[in-house]
C-alpha cells in the first residue's frame, strides 16, 4: 500500500480526536524577512523542515519552533502565533525567542560543536563546554515550558525532531502528553557516545519519550547497545523496547523521505523545462554530459572528496575535458562554527585549483554555485543531469537523493552513494561508493557516464518505484501509528 496525504489525515482525525498535534523542532518551517520596508515569507533552506512541513499540511496542528528571521517578531500575534503557509494557511506556527547567549550555548556551541561531530564518523573532535551543556538544558526547558502552556488541559501527541532536545520529553511527563522523537542523525557506537560529559543525562532524556525513531535499524542497535553500557535500564531487543523505571520507550527505524509525487509534478512542469533551457544557455551546455551535488556546506558531505575524485577523472579521461561539466550547488551552514568555515575554505581552494588546471577557452569544468539557490533552479539541474553524487562521510538519511529520483520523470540519470549515507540501504540501484576513495568514486563516474540508456533507465525506474512507495506520508504515517496507539495515562 502507497501512503496519501489523505490517508495520513484519516489516522489523524480517527484517533486524535480532540487532542492537540504539536511538532517540536529547531528549525522553522518558514521564517519572515525584511527586502527594504517589505516583509517577505521564505521557506528556510534543508531537507527536514521542508519534509515535516508536507505532514503538517496534511494532518493541521501546532509547530513550536526558534523564530530565527529578523522580521519574524513583526508578523505574530499576542502568543507568538502566526499561521502558515501564507498563501494557504494549513496550521500554527509558535515561535520561540531565544537570545543571542542562549543560541551560541544550545545550537552552536552544544547541539552543532558536540553532539554533531560525536554522532558522525567524519573525524572532527567534538567540543563539550559546561556553559553550552547549561545553555542546552535551560533552552530545552524553555520549549517545555511553551509546550505545556498551550497544551493546557488537553491531550496531546508531540513529535520531537532531532538532537537539540534530548532531554525535553522529560520536562512534558505529565498524564495528558505522549511523545515521539526523531533523531534524525546516525547514533554512534557505545565508545563514541561514552566521550559526552553528560552521556548519563542524555540518555535519561530521551527515555523519557514513549517512542524513539532512526532512520535505520542499525542506529537503533547502535542506542541499545550505548543503554547497555552506559545506563541503567532493561533492554529488550526482540521487542525493541528499553524500560526505565517502570516506563517503556519503544525504539523503530523509519527511513524518512519526500513527497514523490509533488516533485515529480513540480520537475515536469513548464516552468522547470524554461529554467532548463535557460541554464543551459546561459552555462552554454548544449552539448555537455552534466554531473551535480547538492549540499549544505558541511564537513560530513564528503564535498572535498567529491572534487578530487572529479580530478581523478579528469587525469584519467582527458577525453572528457571540454564534453563534462560538474555543478556543485554549496548552501553556507553554521558558519560561526570553525569547523564549518575550514571546509568552505577548502572547496574554494579545489574549484579554483581544478578549474585553473583543466580550463579551456570558456570551458571550465566546474560550476560552483555557492549560496541560496530557489527549489526551481535546483529541480532544473537535477532533470538536466547525468549523474547525481552524494558522497556523505557519513549521513542519517541523505534526502538529496531521493529528491534527484523523484525529479526524474524521463527516467533517466544515475545516481552514485555513499555507502555510509542511511539511504544506501534502500537504494541499491545506485552506483554505491566509498566517500574516502577518491579513485572509486572516479571510476562510478566514468561508469556513470558510460552505462547503456537502458540501465540507466532500469535503474531509474526501480528507485522511483521504490521512492513513490515509501514516501514522506509513510513516514510520517507509521510513526504517527505507533505514537496514537499509546493510550493516555489515569491522572
Amino acid at each position: 500500500m502507497t501512503w496519501t496525504k489523505a490517508q495520513l489525515q484519516d489516522v489523524v482525525r480517527q484517533r486524535l480526536a480532540d487532542g492537540l498535534f504539536i511538532v517540536v523542532s529547531n528549525r522553522e518551517p518558514y521564517l519572515h524577512r525584511l527586502e527594504g520596508e517589505e516583509i517577505i515569507c521564505q521557506v528556510p533552506p534543508g531537507g527536514m523542515a521542508p519534509a515535516l512541513d508536507k505532514v503538517m499540511r496534511a494532518c493541521g496542528g501546532l509547530w513550536v519552533a526558534h523564530g530565527s528571521g529578523e522580521a519574524d517578531r513583526l508578523v505574530v500575534d499576542a502568543n507568538d502565533h502566526v499561521q502558515v503557509p501564507p498563501a494557504d494557511p494549513r496550521y500554527t506556527l509558535r515561535r520561540i525567542w531565544l537570545s543571542k547567549e542562549e543560541e551560541d550555548g544550545y545550537y552552536y556551541g552544544f547541539a552543532n560543536e558536540g553532539l554533531w561531530p560525536l554522532c558522525h564518523n567524519a573525524y572532527k573532535r567534538p567540543s563539550f563546554e559546561q556553559r553550552d551543556w547549561e545553555a542546552y538544558g535551560a533552552v530545552n526547558r524553555k520549549f517545555a515550558e511553551a509546550i505545556l502552556g498551550e497544551v493546557g488541559e488537553r491531550n496531546a501527541f508531540v513529535f520531537l525532531q532531532d538532537y537539540h532536545f534530548a532531554l525535553l520529553s522529560r520536562f512534558l511527563r505529565q498524564p495528558n502528553i505522549r511523545t515521539a522523537q526523531f533523531w534524525h542523525i546516525p547514533w554512534p557506537n557505545p565508545e563514541a557516545f561514552r566521550i559526552c560529559p553528560w552521556a548519563e543525562e542524555l540518555l535519561d532524556g530521551l527515555l523519557g519519550n514513549d517512542l524513539l525513531g532512526f532512520h535505520i535499524r542499525y542506529h537503533c542497535q547502535n542506542f541499545m547497545d550505548t543503554i547497555d553500557r552506559i545506563i541503567e535500564a532493561r533492554v529488550d531487543r526482540e521487542h525493541m523496547g528499553i524500560t526505565r523505571g517502570g516506563r517503556v520507550t519503544l525504539l523503530r527505524d523509519f527511513p524518512i523521505s519526500v513527497d514523490f509525487d509533488e516533485l515529480s509534478s513540480e520537475a515536469a512542469s513548464p516552468a522547470i523545462e524554461e529554467e532548463m533551457r535557460r541554464l543551459k544557455r546561459r552555462h552554454r551546455l548544449r552539448q555537455m554530459s552534466i554531473g551535480v551535488g547538492v549540499d549544505r556546506l558541511d564537513y560530513t558531505k564528503g564535498i572535498p572528496e567529491r572534487l578530487k575524485a572529479l580530478d581523478r577523472l579528469f587525469d584519467r579521461h582527458p577525453e572528457l575535458l571540454e564534453h563534462l561539466v560538474f555543478v556543485e550547488i554549496a548552501v553556507p551552514s553554521r558558519e560561526h562554527i570553525r569547523a564549518y568555515q575550514e571546509v568552505s575554505e577548502e572547496v574554494d581552494e579545489l574549484v579554483n585549483a581544478i578549474n585553473w588546471k583543466y580550463q579551456r577557452g570558456s570551458w571550465k569544468p566546474i560550476i560552483y554555485l555557492k549560496g541560496h539557490i530557489p527549489p526551481e533552479t535546483v529541480h532544473a539541474w537535477y532533470r538536466l543531469a547525468t549523474f547525481c553524487v552524494v558522497s556523505s562521510l557519513h549521513d542519517g538519511m541523505n534526502l538529496v537523493c531521493k529528491e534527484f529520483i523523484a525529479s526524474r520523470v524521463d527516467e533517466d540519470g544515475v545516481l552514485i552513494l555513499s555507502r555510509f549515507a542511511g539511504a544506501s540501504r534502500e537504494l541499491t540501484d545506485a552506483l554505491l561508493v566509498n566517500p574516502y576513495a577518491i579513485d572509486e568514486i572516479a571510476s562510478a563516474m566514468h561508469q556513470a557516464l558510460t552505462l547503456s540508456p537502458a540501465d540507466r533507465q532500469k535503474r531509474m525506474r526501480n528507485l522511483r518505484a521504490h521512492v513513490q512507495e515509501h514516501n514522506i506520508y509513510e513516514w510520517a504515517g507509521t510513526i504517527l501509528s505507533e505514537l496514537l496507539k499509546l493510550e493516555f495515562q489515569t491522572a
